[in-house]
């Protein structure tokens, strides 16, 4: 699955999955984004070990991963992760990290939408998006895919700094998702840029 896709920019990206061998290009991208936003990862991405077992776990066939490429270069990543639970064996939960560079132009939807198909193809029937209670950007996204939000949990995870930080779980049925990604592409201007 590699395609190309126009940015509301023009930019031309490339999205396909994820392997071993990006595993340099990954760490390039993952040490180039701010502090601010490695704050809230669930891992320390700059750690190489931690980074190259991540991308192992996609042979289980329980994580996909894809990534956008702008000239050769990681510029965002995405993943849906399958629960191996048979009592959440529906459930797949979605992460996303975009540079900021290529924010609001459309790339982080492009990606959801990725993600969606790869759900879709694995009969998953909700989505789930998990993230710190200062992670507002996140949330706002969510809300407009159609993702409520389903539990706060009060000091329940540290941030990378070690601050206790309140956890924000998201749930959204897929088909409620198609619904609000079909909505954002039939409003914007998106066939002007293919």
């Amino acid at each position: 699955m590699e395609k190309s896709e126009t940015l509301k920019d023009g930019k031309k990206v490339t999205i396909r999955p994820l392997t071993l061998k990006d595993l340099d290009r990954l760490m390039v991208f993952y040490r180039s984004l701010p502090p601010e936003d490695r704050k809230y990862l669930r891992v320390d991405v700059t750690d190489r070990k931690v980074v190259a077992e991540r991308i192992r776990l996609i042979d289980q066939g329980q994580v996909f991963r894809i990534i956008a490429l702008y000239k050769d270069k990681i510029v965002a990543d995405g993943a849906l992760e399958l629960s191996a639970d048979e009592w959440r064996r529906h459930q797949g939960e979605v992460r996303l990290i975009v540079s900021r560079p290529y924010r609001r132009k459309g790339l982080g939807m492009i990606l959801i939408r990725e993600l969606y198909f790869l759900a879709t193809a694995r009969n998953v029937e909700t989505i789930v998006a998990k993230m710190m209670r200062p992670q507002k950007g996140a949330q706002t996204i969510f809300h407009r895919l159609g993702f409520r939000e389903e539990a706060l949990l009060p000091d329940y995870v540290r941030d990378l700094t070690g601050k206790p930080q309140d956890l924000l779980i998201m749930i959204c049925k897929l088909g409620d998702m198609w619904t609000e990604l079909d909505q954002f592409y039939s409003d914007s201007d998106w066939e002007r840029c293919r």
